[in-house]
């Protein structure tokens, strides 16, 4: 960029002026909500702990957010939200469930089978 395509301090005073802080909070908001679903979702971006950073973020900023702007925002925190259960899920816990599953699943089969139920129905 050339110095003519820079603007000049009194065109940055005037952008200033018209900016609002609701304005720079609902970007600030959008930017960590993409910036964490990147961070779970981009296998070579992932990182855990930073989109447990921005989902906490998005969290503390959001009621200070206008209220017709907060719908979507919700939604996208919900399903961040989500999706970090998904991800910090340990592989191990979920096979030790899967024996307690089953067993219970047995106990239920054996009660069931012990119900008297009269003849003829």
């Amino acid at each position: 960029m050339n110095e003519q395509e820079q603007p000049t301090e009194e065109q940055r005073r005037e952008a200033l002026k018209q900016l609002s802080v609701n304005d720079v909070l609902l970007q600030t908001v959008v930017t960590l909500v993409n910036l964490s679903g990147r961070r779970l979702t981009v296998e070579e971006e992932k990182d855990l702990e930073q989109a447990k950073l921005g989902i906490e973020a998005v969290r503390a900023l959001l009621p200070l957010c206008p209220e017709e702007e907060s719908k979507p925002i919700r939604d996208a925190l919900s399903q961040l939200q989500m999706i970090y259960v998904q991800e910090t899920k340990q592989p191990a816990a979920a096979e030790e469930a899967a024996p307690e599953e089953a067993k219970e699943s047995e106990e239920r089969s054996k009660a069931r089978s012990k119900i008297w139920t009269p003849p003829g129905t």
